[in-house]
């Protein structure tokens, strides 16, 4: 009788963030506006920070960093990923109140790499919606929670 044994080792990859070096194994995330104030932030589960607020008219651009089991920022590869490189999708807001979109990369952007939402407060009321990491046709990350928006009027 012979016996063969076939491992799944690989010595070569460090599995303690990443899953799959293609793919995000996020615990959360941060939104944070252009001076890099914390305006909203999701772990494991738990609103952290919910700051989310702006007036009818205006714009808030906001970064989006994904975070690891212990709380800390993915940082992105900065090689190609080819087609099914990582994107953000935004569903579930009432455009009456705000707007709320992924930021588009424009071909030979190839030196941005951080990944952004804008929202744009079109009246006064509150809205909430979900974020996904896309990879390909299948979400990476989708947030916990939906991400709640305040629009108040300009008086």
């Amino acid at each position: 009788m012979i016996l063969f044994t076939i491992g799944c080792e690989d010595d070569n990859h460090d599995h303690d963030y990443e899953y799959d070096e293609e793919h995000t194994d996020a615990d959360g995330f941060v939104l944070e506006d252009e001076s890099g104030t914390e305006v909203y932030r999701e772990f494991e589960g738990a609103i952290v920070v919910n700051n989310l607020t702006l007036n009818v008219g205006d714009t808030l651009e906001l970064s989006v960093h994904f975070l690891d089991h212990d709380g800390e920022e993915i940082e992105h590869e900065e090689e190609d990923h080819g087609e099914d490189e990582d994107e953000l999708r935004i569903t579930g807001n009432d455009e009456s109140i705000a707007i709320v979109e992924a930021e588009e990369h424009e071909e030979g952007e190839e030196e941005h790499h951080e990944m952004a939402i804008h929202i744009i407060g079109v009246s006064a009321g509150s809205t909430e919606f979900k974020l996904e990491l896309m990879h390909g046709e299948h979400a990476d990350y989708t947030s916990t929670n939906n991400v709640p928006i305040t629009v108040t009027s300009s008086n």
